[in-house]
């Protein structure tokens, strides 16, 4: 298996990249969260992977962290959830966010993601829950956890900012503490302007 591909970034869509490595270009697909993180077009980057194979296809999937690769690897081992539903499930959801939510027990944020119904949300939680709980990982107040209100602005400010080249998570934690401190009352082009400062 290849545990990790270093090379440079020679191709980037939101859920695809290619990484040329020794003159070799690699295929990987990636998660809204991992594209974020990647660095611009000719510029080093190192992707931890995920290789699946089967009759028809292989496919290799890419990861900015370890963190992210070890919950995908969780993910597709829940009955009923592959490699592509998991990109999906971590590309809705940061790493971070989607734990809390399977720690809280929260079948409402996973069950926001596309492609996962109640069912699916509540096997993923029953049995990830406690393996997450043996490795020591617990919920935290103050954590960001998934928001179950939906925030037009803020939303539309997050896109506008991503697609500016600034990292998702980065972003998210600026809209959130500017929203926090200034309340609701700010329009898109005001909070993306008391972000960019």
């Amino acid at each position: 298996m290849i545990a990790y591909i270093s090379g440079k970034v020679t191709h980037k869509d939101p859920t695809l990249v290619i990484l040329e490595a020794n003159g070799v270009g690699y295929e990987i697909h990636v998660s809204l969260y991992t594209s974020t993180v990647l660095p611009k077009l000719g510029e080093p980057s190192k992707l931890y992977t995920y290789q699946h194979i089967r009759e028809d296809a292989q496919t290799l999937y890419g990861f900015g962290d370890l963190d992210e690769k070890n919950l995908f690897l969780d993910l597709i081992g829940v009955s009923g959830i592959g490699p592509n539903t998991a990109l999906t499930m971590l590309s809705t959801l940061t790493p971070v966010e989607l734990r809390q939510a399977i720690l809280m027990e929260n079948v409402g944020a996973v069950q926001k993601i596309k492609g996962i119904g109640s069912k699916t949300a509540q096997r993923v939680i029953l049995e990830l829950r406690d393996k997450m709980k043996k490795a020591g990982i617990v919920a935290q107040a103050g954590t960001p956890n998934y928001r179950m209100t939906v925030n037009p602005v803020r939303d539309e400010a997050l896109a506008a900012l991503v697609t500016l080249g600034i990292p998702k998570a980065a972003a998210e934690k600026s809209l959130d503490t500017i929203l926090k401190r200034e309340g609701d009352e700010l329009n898109v082009e005001q909070l993306i302007r008391l972000a960019l400062k």
